[in-house]
């Protein structure tokens, strides 16, 4: 029982882990054993959460890429690379996201477009590149990361609730398209976690009384409320979980 959860030896390529919810999964994922690949946008911020890691973990075990997940042939040009110079993707979480709040009325096409892009394109880009490794290997896991917004809507937030709303879609379509080939595709729905792109919300003594008002636990999420879940998804534990959602919402998308 102690090596079912233990990914010792597995190589994780987290998207959009230079800080944030993706940064604590990596961490999660890395603490279980995996050699972890971080990745951003912000060269300078990953190059700093790189050599926190490496101080924490080794730098043999902590790897970096900067590209556009948005980006097809960036897209493709780094999961080449990294499967030629740092070895088979066995652990990918599809993290990478971005919000905008303006209400629909007033929502820009090219907002809407990049919010889609960056929330749901990115997953079926980087899922599908990954996952032609995969498949040719027989095995591998693909975490997406989602939202309670998959399931529930609130004003403002349109393009991100459609964009999550899909990536559970396309966590089910991987699953249909690649569960025969030995992988396991899931998402993650975090309900509203508490860190630092978060701080405002929290600080709004309204919001935060709502929050705490609606969610059954009473609480926000933390980010370690996720790591438990990821290890789980990433690993020998889940190996006939197929295509499901986890919400991790302290009970808010089941009651009214």
């Amino acid at each position: 029982m102690s090596q079912l959860f233990d990914l010792s030896g597995r190589l994780a390529l987290v998207t959009g882990s230079s800080r944030g919810i993706g940064r604590e999964l990596a961490k999660a994922l890395a603490d279980a054993g995996a050699t972890i690949i971080l990745h951003g946008r912000d060269a300078q911020r990953l190059d700093k959460t790189a050599a926190e890691f490496a101080a924490c973990y080794g730098a043999e075990r902590i790897h970096s890429v900067c590209f556009d997940v948005t980006d097809d042939a960036a897209v493709r040009e780094n999961i080449a690379a990294i499967e030629k110079t740092i070895g088979p993707i066995r652990i990918l979480v599809n993290n990478a996201g971005i919000q905008h709040r303006v209400p629909m009325l007033e929502l820009e096409v090219a907002d809407w477009q990049r919010v889609i892009d960056t929330n749901l394109t990115s997953a079926f880009l980087v899922g599908r590149e990954v996952a032609r490794g995969m498949v040719e290997r027989g095995e591998g896991k693909i975490i997406n990361i989602c939202s309670v917004q998959t399931d529930l809507a609130r004003p403002t937030i349109s393009a991100y609730t459609a964009a999550k709303g899909g990536l559970r879609n396309l966590t089910r379509a991987m699953t249909a398209e690649w569960a025969g080939a030995g992988l396991q595709i899931n998402g993650i729905a975090p309900g509203y976690i508490h860190t630092e792109m978060t701080q405002n919300l929290v600080d709004d003594e309204k919001f935060n009384s709502w929050i705490l008002g609606r969610t059954p636990a009473g609480r926000w999420g933390t980010v370690e409320d996720l790591a438990g879940p990821a290890v789980w998804l990433a690993s020998g534990g889940s190996n006939y979980v197929n295509g499901q959602t986890i919400f991790i919402d302290g009970g808010m998308s089941v009651v009214v």
